[in-house]
């Protein structure tokens, strides 16, 4: 049986070399469960770590029932352990957060109050604590992508955001799809957001694994194949059937 059936809400976190993160993640992540507005659980996506992160989440896992972990062995980038962990999860609404804890936990309630009246519930982060370099490159990077996608997203980038399950399960997936979510999300027949601010923080250890490729660069190749799906994507509703569910 699929663990995560039992829960309401699933925090995925992707986790890529992030092993001096890993003690205080594990920390601000039990806290937070007993705080939670529903009854929540953590699944860890171990992305090929060449370090010691997934011998950290295998202990964090055994400290706490509510925490479970997937792992594979080569590091597919951060939209393939989304969908890794969209497809594991069974419980009815998702979220995630980065392994960085820029976000916080504890703001997934602001978000998560609002988990019945929308399909995607997403963050804005206030007063960035990244260097000016990226500010910029995020600013260009999400002008660039509003301007192809017509979305609204104010800031894809930020890694808290509260998704149904069945919805995200139905989007269709790409390298760099996770800057998409929103786009994809109004794409689905009824699907609606709402964008919430919550604060933003320095990363507590480690290194960014973004560079200016992937923060421009790879967007704009990105942008071009999500406009092309919005031209072909398809919609239907199924209205009768004999099938048994």
């Amino acid at each position: 049986m699929n663990q995560t059936a039992d829960y309401e809400f699933t925090i995925i976190v992707p986790v890529y070399n992030e092993q001096d993160c890993m003690p205080q993640l594990g920390r601000k992540l039990a806290e937070y469960l007993p705080a939670s507005v529903c009854k929540t659980c953590v699944l860890f996506v171990n992305d090929g770590s060449s370090d010691d992160s997934l011998r950290l989440i295998k202990e964090l896992c055994r400290q706490n029932p509510d925490f479970f972990y997937l792992s594979y062995p080569r590091n597919s980038k951060k939209s393939a352990a989304l969908k890794a962990g969209f497809d594991y999860v069974m419980s009815e609404y998702l979220g995630y957060i980065d392994a960085d804890l820029q976000t916080l936990p504890e703001d997934f309630n602001t978000l998560l109050e609002y988990r019945k009246e929308y399909t995607l519930v997403a963050g804005i982060r206030m007063n960035r604590q990244d260097t000016w370099s990226k500010k910029i490159q995020s600013k260009i990077g999400n002008a660039f992508r509003r301007s192809i996608t017509h979305d609204g997203a104010i800031d894809t980038g930020c890694p808290l955001k509260v998704i149904r399950t069945a919805n995200a399960k139905r989007m269709p997936f790409f390298t760099g799809m996770h800057r998409f979510i929103q786009a994809l999300i109004l794409l689905q027949e009824g699907g609606t957001a709402k964008q919430i601010h919550v604060p933003s923080y320095a990363r507590i250890a480690g290194v960014s694994k973004y560079s200016v490729w992937n923060r421009l660069v790879g967007p704009f190749l990105d942008c071009m194949a999500l406009h092309w799906m919005r031209r072909n994507y398809i919609n239907y509703t199924v209205n009768d059937t004999n099938l048994e569910k």
